[in-house]
């Protein structure tokens, strides 16, 4: 009994007696050991392979030289990431260890990413800008011209710093006008998603609305680390700043920060206070050059008119009196007013000598030699004119008429000539596919009130047949048919052999009825 208790002999395997497990204790087994044994960690590494699953969870590897850490960050614990992971970046996540016993792995949860070093946040900088700059998003012919004095402004910022402050204060110096402010985050992890929703929520209000469209949009920050100021590099907030349709200037930061907003923006501004200078003009300023120009404008149009006033009188001391101008008119006038009365007369005498002469040629024996040679004249051509030319001409179309006429009927001959030699072989033609030649060669057709009958079933049925032979038809009843008395026999067609009742119907003997003349037997 003892040997059923012991272990084996040194020669066999040892351990026999060692508990079993099944696959998911194990499992779990280990997974309660790593998260146990490691809690809560931080894992420095350079970020490898990056993907984005369908339901939204985030996939992506941790290595240094030698190993590779599988990390995942689920959907939900995206957006409190102040930084995305990217391939090439090293970084610093948080996290747990677990373990997956579906394929016997373990990874990391991770719920935090920081960038590791000031060195590795520019190369990301370096690299996102590279990226949009190929793009084309920092080319000068997308940036937009400001306007000169903008009706309303939009400044996106924190609304309990001193930027806005200072903002509202330079414009209220320079040119007081209506401010919109949309209230972000201006550092951490909100910072990007809060400041892409405030510009793309400023272009999307309707211009002349209850909350009016912005001319004018400042995103301001303070100054910072490179650290404080990521929020302005993410790729969300550039792309927001490209597709805004609202001019943008960028006051990020002091005069030596640079972020990736101000490669994009319309204008940069080195501080938030240059921002609001670029916005609007000085009211003063204007008002001192307005009045400035006013008074140029009176001047110049005093010295204007001065200036043709004295051309005017220079002018006029060049021109003659009008006594000097209107003497030689007058002289001209006062001769041809003395030539007058005289040419007068004798324009009238030079027109009653040409009404004489005329006159004296108009006598009544001139008129009478005028007419009668008119009158020979009308006689001759009279007697020129006869019917014949006439007659001619009516005999020349008579002849056209009948030629035209026989060829009209020889043509008409020859086309019925056509037709009926066409009409006889179709009727030919219709003899020879007519059923009728088949009736000649002893067979008939059997109808009955609802047509052609084909089946001696449907013969049974009917209360009355008639049967088409080749030179009659006869009217008869399905019994009357088969057992050969009461046929009604039909009026004779004239020529026609004479019928003896029953006898009348024919079948060929050992011949089945054409396949194409079923109604035929």
């Amino acid at each position: 009994m003892s040997d059923l208790f012991d272990d084996p002999a040194p020669s066999d395997r040892p351990g026999q007696n060692a508990p079993e497990f099944t696959v998911s204790e194990i499992s779990g087994e280990v997974k309660r050991t790593l998260e146990g044994t490691f809690g809560r960690i931080r894992v420095k590494g350079e970020v490898g392979r990056v993907f984005k699953a369908r339901s939204g969870h985030l996939y992506y590897d941790i290595k240094d030289d030698r190993s590779v850490l599988a990390c995942t960050t689920w959907k939900g614990q995206i957006a409190s990431l102040s930084v995305v992971p990217e391939e090439g970046l090293e970084v610093v996540v948080t996290g747990r260890l677990t373990a997956f016993g579906g394929q016997s792995k373990y990874n990391m949860n991770v719920d935090e990413v920081a960038v590791a070093g000031q060195g590795a946040l520019m190369a990301l900088l370096e690299k996102r800008k590279k990226q949009l700059e190929a793009e084309g998003l920092f080319a000068p012919e997308r940036k937009k011209p400001l306007p000169y004095l903008p009706q309303i402004i939009g400044v996106v910022t924190s609304p309990s710093g001193a930027v806005i402050r200072d903002i509202l204060h330079r414009l209220r110096d320079r040119f007081p006008r209506k401010v919109l402010v949309w209230p972000v985050a201006v550092q951490g992890a909100n910072c990007a998603p809060e400041v892409a929703r405030a510009i793309e929520g400023f272009n999307q209000l309707s211009p002349g609305g209850a909350l009016p469209r912005p001319d004018l949009i400042i995103v301001a920050r303070g100054g910072g680390s490179i650290e404080d100021l990521w929020g302005f590099n993410e790729e969300t907030v550039a792309r927001a700043v490209a597709n805004s349709q609202i001019p943008l200037i960028s006051a990020v930061g002091h005069e030596t920060d640079t972020t990736l907003i101000d490669f994009v923006s319309d204008r940069r501004a080195p501080t938030p206070t240059a921002a609001a200078e670029l916005a609007v003009p000085v009211r003063l300023e204007l008002l001192g050059w307005t009045e400035n120009q006013g008074a140029r404008l009176v001047r110049s149009a005093g010295q204007a008119v001065q200036q043709r006033r004295q051309r005017l009188n220079d002018l006029a001391r060049a021109l003659p009196k009008p006594d000097t101008l209107l003497e030689t008119p007058r002289q001209r006038l006062d001769r041809v007013s003395e030539r007058l009365p005289d040419a007068l007369i004798r324009g009238v005498e030079r027109r009653r000598l040409r009404l004489s002469e005329a006159a004296a040629a108009l006598r009544p024996s001139t008129l009478r030699q005028l007419v009668g040679a008119r009158q020979d004249r009308l006689r001759n051509l009279s007697s020129r004119l006869t019917l014949r030319p006439i007659q001619q001409d009516l005999a020349r179309q008579h002849d056209r008429i009948d030629r035209l006429a026989q060829r009209l009927e020889a043509v008409q001959t020859q086309r019925l000539d056509r037709h009926r030699q066409r009409l006889e072989a179709t009727g030919r033609q219709l003899e020879i596919l007519s059923y009728k030649a088949t009736l000649e060669r002893g067979y008939a057709v059997v109808r009955s009130d609802d047509g052609v009958i084909t089946r001696a079933a449907e013969a049974a049925t009917q209360p009355r047949l008639r049967i088409e032979f080749a030179d009659a038809a006869i009217d008869v009843t399905p019994a009357e048919a088969g057992g050969g008395d009461g046929v009604t026999p039909p009026a004779k067609a004239p020529g026609a052999p004479k019928s003896e009742g029953s006898k009348a119907v024919k079948r060929p003997s050992g011949k089945a009825p054409p396949d194409d003349q079923g109604s035929l037997f």
